[in-house]
Parts: C-alpha cells; sequence; structure tokens
C-alpha cells in the first residue's frame, strides 16, 4: 500500500456499514476525484448481513416489518445534501408478497445483495478488504494517521479515518444482574442476562420446568418462538399442539403486556402534514437554550401535541362522523392550547367516543392502577387486552392509529438530533411503533390457552431467596411463583463503560466523551467522535445505537425521512470531502 494511497477503515459491515460505502459511493463523483482509496472493513462476520442478519441462525425467526416497509436505500424524502440513490424494497427485491414478515435469513440476502451492489458502485480505483476479525483498539495523534489493530494480526491497519459501525453490543453485567448470577451459580440455578436471543443457549430450559421471564417485548417474542415451534411444537389454526419438549414461561415486565401489533392495513389517503408542532425550529430553540432542556418538561409536550395532530387530523378528514365540530375548528383551537388539560377539554368536546381519542398515558402504562382477583382471571382478562389491541390494528376504522405511527417516526427523526434524552423515549417508541407481527400474537394466545405460556403482570418483582428466583406483580395482589429458572428478555443496553467491545472501551479510556446514560458523545452533524472537552476528533467517526445520536435502526421503511440515512450521507460526505483535502495537500 503506497503511502500516499489513502485508506478509510470501517469497524462492522453490518446493514449500517453497508450504508455508509452506498453513501460514500453516491458522494463520490461529486466530491472525490483522487486516484484511489482503501476502504477497510472489520467485522467478525460475512458483510451485508452483520451479526444480527447473518444466515446462520433459526429460520423461525422473522423480521418485525412487513417486507413493503423495509429498504436500504434513499428517496426524496431524506434530507441530506448527497444525491438520492433509489433501489428495491426488501419485497420488490425478494418478489414476495409485501404485507409478508419475511424470515430474518431472506432479509440477511438482501442486505448482503445490497452490500455488494454499493461496492460495485464505488469508483474502480477504490479497493476494498474485508477482514474477518475484531478491531480492538485505535491509536494515533488527532492530527496525525491512526491505525486500527486487529485481534490476531500482529501489525495494525493505517487509516486516515477510521469509523465505527457497530450494531448492538455485548455489555458485562450491571450490579444487578451480577449479584442475579452469583446468586444463581451459588444455588445451581440458570440465569441468562440481557442478550440477542438468537445467542443464547437455551438448552438448560428443561421440559415443563418453570422459567420466570423479565420482558415482554421482541426479544421475549424470539424466545418463545425458539422455545415452542424451535422444539417442535406446531400450530394447527388458533391452537398449539405442544411437543412436549417446552418449559412453561411465565412472564413479566414494566408495563406487563406484550408490544403493541404491527398495523395491518394500508395507508389511503393523504398523510398528516408532519412534521407540525416539534420541528427543525423547535429543536433548534431547544438546543439554544442556554440553561438546556428537560425531556419531560420542555420536549415531551411538544410529543404529544405532535403525536395528537397526526391522529386527530386522520380521525378529522377520514371519519368526520365521529367527530362533533369541523376540522378547521378543531385545528385551530388545537394549535392555539398548549396547556394538556386545555386540549384534553377540547378532545372530549369534540369527539364523542373516547375510543377516539388518544391518551398516550393509558397506551403507555395500560395496567396501571388495574387489579385482579385472581391469577387465572387476570390470565383471561390479557388475552382479552391482546385480542382487543388485534382487532383494533386490523381495522382501519381505527386508521388514526396508523397516522400516530408516521407521527412517531416524525418525532424520532427530529429528536435523533437532540442527543442523549435518556432510555424512556426509545422505550415508548419501540413499544407502540415496533411491536411484533400480527401472527405473533395469536401465537401468544395460543400458548396460553395451551398452558405453554403464562402472563405475571405489570411492575414485576424479582427476587433471589430460598435457593430459587421468585416474581410477583401488584397485578395480581398476593401472588407469587418461584422457579430455578431466570431470563432477562432484552438486550443489553449500549453503554459505553459496560461495553464488552474492546475498540470501544479502549476509546473511552482515551477520552472518549459519553452521556450521563452512558452512551458515546458525537457530533451531531457528522458523527464525529466528541472528546470530554467537547471537542470533535478529525479522524475518529462513529454511528449506531451505542451513539447518542441513535436512531430507530439502519433499515427503514420507504418514504419516511430516514435519519440513519441522513446521518450515513453527513458522515460520507465529510469522510470523502476530508481524503479529497488530504489528497489535495500530498498533491501539493
Amino acid at each position: 500500500m503506497s503511502a500516499h494511497r489513502p485508506s478509510v477503515v470501517i469497524v462492522g459491515a453490518g446493514p449500517r456499514g453497508s450504508g455508509l460505502i452506498e453513501r460514500i459511493a453516491a458522494n463520490a463523483p461529486e466530491l472525490y476525484a483522487a486516484s484511489g482509496l482503501d476502504l477497510h472493513l472489520v467485522d467478525p462476520h460475512p458483510p451485508g448481513a452483520g451479526r444480527i442478519w447473518r444466515a446462520a441462525q433459526s429460520p423461525l425467526l422473522w423480521m418485525n416489518s412487513h417486507a413493503e416497509d423495509v429498504t436500504m436505500f434513499t428517496d426524496e424524502t431524506v434530507t441530506m445534501h448527497g444525491p438520492v440513490a433509489e433501489g428495491p424494497t426488501l419485497h420488490e427485491w425478494a418478489g414476495i408478497d409485501g404485507r409478508t414478515f419475511a424470515d430474518r435469513q431472506l432479509q440477511g440476502a438482501y442486505l448482503r445483495w445490497f452490500h455488494e451492489r454499493a461496492v460495485a458502485a464505488l469508483p474502480p480505483s477504490v479497493t476494498v478488504h474485508h477482514h474477518p476479525r475484531r478491531a480492538l483498539r485505535v491509536s494515533g495523534p488527532r492530527e496525525g494517521r491512526q491505525q486500527v489493530w486487529l485481534e490476531g494480526r500482529p501489525r495494525p491497519l493505517p487509516a486516515d479515518l477510521v469509523v465505527l459501525a457497530l450494531g448492538h453490543l455485548d455489555a458485562e453485567l450491571d450490579p444487578d444482574q451480577d449479584e442475579l448470577a452469583v446468586y444463581a451459580r451459588a444455588h445451581g440455578l440458570v440465569h441468562l442476562p440481557p442478550d440477542f436471543t438468537a445467542d443464547s443457549d437455551l438448552s438448560p430450559l428443561a421440559p415443563g420446568e418453570p422459567v420466570l421471564v423479565r420482558g415482554f417485548g421482541l426479544a421475549f417474542v424470539d424466545l418463545m418462538v425458539l422455545l415452542t415451534e424451535g422444539r417442535g411444537g406446531r400450530y394447527e389454526g388458533d391452537t398449539y399442539v405442544p411437543s412436549g419438549r417446552e418449559p412453561v414461561l411465565y412472564v413479566g415486565s414494566r408495563r406487563g403486556v406484550p408490544y403493541h401489533s404491527k398495523i395491518g392495513y394500508d395507508w389511503t389517503g393523504d398523510r398528516p402534514p408532519l412534521p407540525r408542532f416539534l420541528g427543525p425550529a423547535e429543536v433548534e430553540a431547544l438546543l439554544a437554550r442556554p440553561e438546556g432542556f428537560d425531556f419531560r418538561r420542555d420536549v415531551w409536550p411538544l410529543v404529544e401535541k405532535e403525536l395528537g395532530f397526526a391522529h386527530y387530523h386522520r380521525l378529522f378528514t377520514v371519519h368526520p362522523e365521529r367527530t362533533a365540530v369541523d376540522w378547521s375548528v378543531f385545528e385551530e383551537k388545537y394549535a392555539a392550547t398548549d396547556d394538556p388539560a386545555g386540549r384534553a377539554a377540547l378532545v372530549v368536546s369534540a369527539v364523542p367516543d373516547p375510543a377516539d381519542r388518544l391518551d398516550l398515558a393509558v397506551l403507555d402504562r395500560p395496567l396501571e392502577g388495574v387489579r385482579y382477583g385472581s391469577f387465572d382471571e387476570f390470565q383471561e382478562g390479557l388475552r382479552g387486552y391482546v385480542e382487543r389491541d388485534l382487532s383494533r390494528s386490523h381495522d382501519p376504522a381505527y386508521s388514526p392509529d396508523l397516522a400516530v405511527f408516521l407521527g412517531l417516526l416524525s418525532v424520532y427523526g427530529q429528536l435523533v438530533r437532540l442527543g442523549d434524552i435518556g432510555p424512556w423515549w426509545h422505550g415508548f417508541f419501540s413499544y407502540l411503533a415496533s411491536g411484533p407481527p400480527g401472527p405473533r400474537l395469536r401465537q401468544m394466545l395460543a400458548l396460553s390457552r395451551a398452558g405453554v405460556l403464562k402472563f405475571l403482570g405489570a411492575d414485576l418483582t424479582v427476587t433471589a431467596e430460598g435457593g430459587v428466583f421468585r416474581a410477583s406483580s401488584p397485578t395480581v395482589p398476593g401472588f407469587s411463583v418461584e422457579a430455578r429458572t431466570l431470563v432477562e428478555a432484552r438486550l443489553p443496553e449500549p453503554t459505553v463503560g459496560r461495553a464488552r467491545d474492546p475498540l470501544l472501551r479502549s476509546l473511552h479510556a482515551d477520552g472518549a466523551a459519553e452521556t450521563p446514560e452512558g452512551l458515546l458523545r458525537v457530533d451531531p452533524a457528522d458523527g464525529r467522535i466528541l472528546d470530554r472537552a467537547g471537542r470533535p476528533h478529525p479522524r475518529r467517526f462513529a454511528l449506531g445505537p451505542y451513539t447518542d445520536a441513535r436512531t430507530p435502526g439502519a433499515f427503514t421503511r420507504p418514504r419516511t425521512g430516514g435519519p440513519a440515512f441522513r446521518q450515513n450521507d453527513a458522515t460520507a460526505r465529510a469522510t470523502v470531502l476530508f481524503l479529497r483535502e488530504l489528497t489535495g495537500r500530498a498533491a501539493a
């Protein structure tokens, strides 16, 4: 490799790394006319699919979105400086029904194809090298070439720029999890800490034995599938036929209910004009506050108003027979009212049926203050809750719910610019906007009726005492269940301090800044890593869920703005412009 040939190292060759390559290829014709470039991809997993979407996982595991709602390509809705380069969605590429929930192996094939296409679109003078290893650390002066040290390789990779495009990270146990793990070892129990479910060893979960599960989101759905169909059970219509090798799953969480079902109908008509009350101007005003801002006090009221606007715009314009005033009248009063109590009174006067009103507090905590007289009564009650959610999510008469989903996407695209706003918002977004496919909830109901799945309730408490784990919830006062196995059904928190990734930890030790929530701080303009004095590193970038600019995902629904695409484009352009200046100086 010539001393004058520029080199970029991208750590992480999954969908985020591939998306960055696609943006480098799209921007290079305009910004980079130099004679060559080496792109080094460092990832022990295959490029494109990466760890999460690799081929080597159960075909029973599905994507969480309809195939028509998955794309790796930019479109005119993405706010960016680079050129749009459109391409097929997953369903168009695979030739499958757009309403299909494809398995993750098929998504992995789509991502591998996308990666190969992105590499092929690079200028001929760009050479791509894949290193199937882990990156251990980065060294080098701020103003000079960097060295990326790889596992099992004695000499480092030289890099003019380094981009971390890491995905979900493994983490060391937090104090509470560590205490449970120590207790489990001391008493011969099974404790599975937070993990990507497809990587968990589920073999210790014995047939017929009770298993406590804390977490009712997507990680639980994967666990449910692998321990039922994955062990030979099958569905005959709405009935589950056990194989006899299933454990009995007792599941609870903070909310005590599963994530909301994916919407099961298509959008028709005009979309709500978003953003309306939380757009770039409002974000700039929040960022300009010298005293800073508080999420609950300053941001959440704007989110509530924006989501309410999306909901009522759809209700009044498509279902006017269910409203008491004209949309123009309601909209004017709604826009002028900043007091939540005043808006609530306006809604009550204009929307007669409570089922047509948006109540985010009830949506967030449906079991708040709810008590059941017996465990069996609660099983029936929660099955009814899931059935109602399924019915509503598949009924276009309630299409304001889909408008709220679009509002959530719009809000997320704005909030990503605010940096680390705490974990609550991301959990709330996932609960409402990124729930399981409807068929998974129907399977959940069948498993409940078969006695394989049992619901514990909200505000779940798990204790380790008497040589076992014990779980209880105020939803069913006086009831508790004990088991010798506890599974934490959720991903590890993406904190810098506890990340097992040696590269991230070394960057942190080297002075990279973290937020109070433990996320890596980056410049929102282009993803450069910030040090503890707030200075962006001229040669180091980071993209992904472990940063304070985390987005809903590396790919997105078409024509929804794709904040990850916007970030990829900004980082790609910063990369190419830096290299152009570098080669210009060398030529001079």
